[in-house]
């Protein structure tokens, strides 16, 4: 396994987002992984609770977990934003600390321009 070390190396990201349904989770993942923004994105169920409007809200949604270089974390934020249903959409990225060496060596051409 290897790992960003103090910046010696290239960084690696998990962006997540979560969306309403099914279908709009997964429009939203293909047209990240289809602009090179994500190597690739998992989506699934979950059950979220949370504030909104002065309420605790308990809501079905659709995760979407996106793979990317670190550098590009900004730019897939801004993407997903854009094109999310949601006012205040849940846009964070979490550092991968380590990972084995050829899934991170795709992760990278799969997100360099082609």
């Amino acid at each position: 396994m290897t790992g960003n070390e103090h910046g010696t190396g290239p960084g690696f990201v998990v962006v997540t987002t979560t969306h309403e349904t099914e279908d709009l989770a997964r429009a939203l993942a293909s047209a990240a992984v289809r602009e090179r923004l994500a190597a690739c994105a998992q989506v699934y169920p979950v059950r979220s609770v949370y504030w909104w409007e002065g309420e605790v809200q308990d809501a079905e949604e659709w995760r979407i977990d996106l793979k990317t270089r670190e550098e590009l974390a900004d730019r897939l934020g801004e993407f997903l934003t854009g094109r999310h249903a949601y006012q205040t959409p849940e846009v964070i990225a979490v550092p991968v600390v380590a990972g084995s060496p050829g899934y991170l060596a795709w992760v990278t051409a799969e997100t360099a321009a082609p």
